[in-house]
């Protein structure tokens, strides 16, 4: 499908606060829409049947006007999938413009979102448009939508609603063109709990609801984007660099709370450190074993002496992983990859061992 080129943008909050300071930094992305764009330039990249689904919803909706609401845990490409939308959307030859909600002091947010007039509030020396005005025509990212204060999501509600805003200070309506996407980390109904989201807000932007998987549920994946990271660092680089069997099994192994940011970070980590085929050592990727938080005192590593049984061996790093995740079983499971169920009947045999040893 051939699309017009698009250019991307993302906003620079706090601009025009003071006399003389730089005009607005609103310019083109790195990563600019090419002339020819199709799905397979979209670097959703991937073929598990949740990515394939992902990608069918973003064909599905792209075309049409509507909001939506894109969750999934931080590294998953949220901003990516938003990018995608308005590239394969009919708004592609407009700007993108993308706004992190959880980046901008609350006593900015108001302004950087409607824009202000001149003299509205202290430093505000000059007029200056909000991000829907910069998105006019396009399409504008909420992202981390969660992290914006209650009240200013009722104010959003009514833009969206009347699709006209006021800038601070201002004493009139104007319209604005403009198509909502929002971003979430967060599950939306824990940040209805949390009062971090408001019911009637969530309604308005959930039209469309896509949900990105974590990297951990993606299976081969891993090795289909680590191929990708690797090949667009041979190409900068002029190298024929390739990743070993055994740093494949370790990716296949890890259970990635990064998410795609963190597989890309590895990548480029193993390619630095090797030569020809990339391995690394749990020395060489901390990252990619159990280890204790920054600063720590490494209480989390196991020493086990030479002539311990294997139930033994098992016994210790089942009951270690679970104090680790102060005991959460289904994240000791899936760490520790047997299913719940099974850890439940180990804990159950060692409880039983333990009360036969007292009688």
């Amino acid at each position: 499908m051939k699309l017009p080129s698009g250019e991307f943008y993302s906003a620079d909050f706090g601009a025009g606060l003071a006399e003389g300071g730089a005009p607005p930094q609103v310019g083109p992305k790195a990563h600019a829409a090419p002339a020819n764009v199709d799905d397979s330039a979209l670097r959703l990249i991937g073929t598990s049947p949740s990515m394939q689904k992902v990608r069918d919803l973003i064909g599905r909706v792209a075309p049409t006007d509507s909001t939506v609401l894109i969750c999934g845990e931080s590294g998953c490409g949220k901003e990516l999938v938003a990018e995608s939308i308005h590239v394969m959307s009919p708004r592609a030859d407009k700007p993108f413009v993308a706004i992190n909600c959880a980046a901008i002091p609350a006593t900015l947010i108001e302004a950087e979102l409607f824009g202000h007039e001149r003299g509205s509030f202290t430093g505000a020396m000059r007029t200056r448009e909000g991000v829907f005005e910069r998105a006019s025509g396009g399409t504008l990212l909420l992202d981390e939508i969660t992290e914006m204060p209650l009240d200013l999501q009722s104010r959003l509600l009514r833009v969206l609603e009347t699709k006209r805003l006021s800038r601070v200070g201002g004493s009139s309506d104007l319209e604005v063109d403009v198509r909502v996407l929002a971003s979430t980390n967060r599950s939306p109904a824990q940040a209805f709990a949390e009062g971090r989201l408001r019911e009637d807000i969530y309604y308005r932007l959930a039209v469309v609801m896509v949900q990105l998987p974590p990297l951990r549920e993606r299976g081969e994946d891993v090795l289909v984007l680590a191929e990708f990271f690797l090949s667009e660092l041979n190409l900068r680089n002029g190298t024929r660099k390739r990743l070993s069997e055994d740093l494949r099994a370790r990716f296949l192994r890890h259970r990635w709370p990064g998410n795609v940011r963190e597989l890309r970070n590895a990548v480029e980590r193993a390619y630095i450190l090797c030569d020809g085929e990339l391995t690394l050592s749990e020395q060489d990727m901390p990252s990619l074993r159990l280890a204790p938080e920054a600063g720590g005192d490494g209480g989390d590593l196991i020493q086990m002496p030479i002539g311990a049984t294997l139930e033994e061996i098992e016994r210790t790093f089942i009951l270690a992983t679970l104090k680790h995740f102060e005991g959460d079983k289904r994240r000791a499971a899936d760490v520790l990859g047997c299913s719940l169920k099974t850890l439940y009947n180990k804990l159950h045999a060692y409880q039983r061992d333990r009360h036969a040893g007292m009688n």
